[in-house]
């Protein structure tokens, strides 16, 4: 059954975050829409939103990844994430991620009363973002 199995990595400018070669499918939202690959699937290269990243195995199991955009590549053997910031469940400080989403929120509310585009632009990112780790935080492995 090696045909069904491929190796996945996340990498981040902090270090590898994941590495495993038992992957069946991954699933991962593109810029241009949710997009599944598993093995033996044409090459691909595909930018990355803020978002989970679902790693299934034969077992049955899925593993969660907060992806915070970036690349994934994949050569029908290899999926190769090069992502801006990626964690897993078990690494999510909540307390932070539910500080970091108030603070969004409300730079969110100033950027809008002060009409100030770039700056509602930017919190809205890092709410997506915060979101997304509040979201991934919940799939803690036991």
């Amino acid at each position: 059954m090696a045909d069904t199995k491929f190796k996945v990595t996340i990498i981040t400018p902090d270090g590898t975050v994941y590495d495993n070669d038992n992957a069946t499918m991954v699933i991962m939202n593109t810029s241009g829409g949710q997009m599944g690959i598993m093995a033996k699937h044409v090459p691909v290269l595909a930018s990355l939103t803020i978002s989970e990243l679902r790693i299934k195995h034969d077992q049955g199991t899925d593993e969660i990844a907060a992806v915070n955009g970036g690349i994934m590549q994949f050569d029908g053997e290899t999926a190769l994430i090069t992502a801006d910031s990626a964690e897993m469940p078990e690494k999510i400080d909540v307390a932070r991620a539910e500080e970091a989403k108030q603070r969004a929120e409300e730079e969110i509310k100033k950027a809008k009363k002060a009409h100030r585009q770039n700056d509602l632009a930017r919190a809205e990112v890092h709410l997506k973002r915060a979101v997304n780790r509040l979201k991934v935080s919940k799939f803690k492995q036991k």
